[in-house]
């Protein structure tokens, strides 16, 4: 049998074993001071990639007031455009550029689309008027976002918007999932 001890013996052991002790004025330990200054990181510039990448084959035709565009990307199955036009895709975004200048709506639509497919918007409303207010009835807007849009690369489909939505003076645009939102059994 093992032998009992009182608490008061268990005390005096553990200090005789312990020794003397100084207290600490703080609760910080520092393990290993730090001589190396803190790295500052490199600024990088971000790569500025044109989105407007693709070449349009032949010329476009010159569009006018009531005229109603349709595009598929080569590849594309017909039926995507069908879809299109009858809303299955639910919309998403809109902007509406007519009012400005040429190169003020082609800023703005690149960053718009550049937001729409970053936050993983897939059908798009870009409202550019029907350019009644143009020179020689030729409506400037039109033309340029109908040429932008073949070029751009993240564009898959657009047409004319119905009626209700802004019709000829409207687009609805079909765009690519961002790579962060392709799954290995899904492309578009």
């Amino acid at each position: 049998m093992t032998k009992k001890t009182n608490p008061s013996d268990d005390a005096l052991l553990f200090r005789n074993t312990i020794g003397t002790v100084t207290p600490i004025d703080t609760n910080t330990v520092i393990l290993k001071p730090d001589k190396k200054p803190r790295p500052i990181p490199v600024f990088k510039p971000l790569e500025q990639v044109d989105p407007l990448q693709k070449d349009v084959e032949g010329s476009l035709e010159t569009l006018f007031q009531e005229d109603k565009i349709a595009f598929l990307v080569p590849g594309m199955q017909k039926n995507v455009l069908r879809k299109l036009r009858k809303g299955y895709y639910g919309l998403d975004a809109d902007i509406d550029l007519h009012g400005l200048n040429s190169r003020d709506a082609q800023l703005q639509l690149l960053r718009f689309l550049h937001y729409c497919v970053e936050d993983g918007f897939r059908c798009v409303l870009i409202i550019h008027g029907k350019g009644y207010n143009s020179p020689n009835n030729q409506p400037v807007l039109k033309n340029d976002i109908n040429l932008w849009l073949r070029q751009h690369k993240d564009v898959l489909a657009f047409c004319s918007a119905p009626s209700k939505a802004g019709g000829t003076g409207a687009l609805l645009v079909l765009l690519r999932l961002s790579e962060k939102f392709v799954t290995s059994e899904e492309e578009y």
